[in-house]
């Protein structure tokens, strides 16, 4: 019986899992904020140009039937607006974009109109949240996108994650760094949330103890039915 035992144990598979263990040599707690900083440096953003596929909401002030709401920029940079008709919109900032609108209402519709344009979601920029998530995936970056935020569009991490161990991978200069983040220490703010670019890899490891001991949970109804030998 004891055997028998035995080998049931060993033939439980682990959960598909990253282990944590394989980032030794990755920078962390102090070290990690100096490749991946919280704050972004003054002057360091670039200005952001509309891309393809990207989703713009345009509005135009007291003139709802002007405006228009989620609009994609289609596959040729282009998009269309009411009375102005097709208008290139890829390469341009949203303040150029809106500015252009704007010269054009003016010269035959409205005058003096005003026009914002918001980028709602972009295709263009964006991180990978993979790993110990619900729903690991490619997400769009919307503003200055944090790695709670990053791992809160993935749907959260899993029970078996290692919160203390959160990888963030990035290109710099053309080589590939990466660093480890306590998301536990994050949330609770004894930390700074660091802000992501756009083509991170972020990775939230598996602890392999956790899985095994889910693992076991989830074969205990299964176990009950081992009745043992009697000889």
């Amino acid at each position: 019986m004891k055997a028998r035992f035995l080998f049931l144990l060993s033939s439980i598979p682990l959960s598909a899992c990253v282990s944590s263990e394989n980032w030794k040599g990755l920078p962390a707690g102090q070290s990690a904020y100096e490749t991946i900083p919280a704050t972004r440096p003054a002057g360091s953003r670039p200005e952001y140009r509309i891309n393809v596929q990207d989703t713009l909401t345009i509005s135009v002030f007291r003139e709802p039937d002007m405006s228009v709401k989620d609009a994609p920029v289609e596959t040729g940079g282009t998009l269309v607006l009411p009375l102005i008709g097709r208008i290139m919109a890829a390469g341009k900032t949203t303040e150029q974009f809106a500015k252009e609108i704007q010269s054009r209402l003016a010269a035959r519709y409205l005058v003096d109109p005003r026009v914002s344009v918001i980028i709602m979601e972009s295709r263009a920029q964006n991180v990978t949240v993979d790993g110990a998530v619900n729903t690991p995936g490619v997400y769009g970056l919307q503003g200055d996108t944090t790695l709670l935020q990053a791992i809160a569009l993935a749907r959260g991490a899993t029970r078996t994650a290692t919160v203390d161990k959160v990888a963030v991978f990035r290109n710099i200069d053309g080589k590939r760094y990466g660093a480890l983040f306590n998301i536990a220490d994050i949330r609770a703010g004894q930390s700074g949330d660091p802000i992501l670019q756009s083509g991170d890899y972020v990775v939230v490891g598996t602890s392999g103890i956790k899985a095994l001991g889910y693992d076991l949970l989830s074969l205990a109804p299964a176990a009950a039915l081992f009745v043992p030998l009697v000889n």
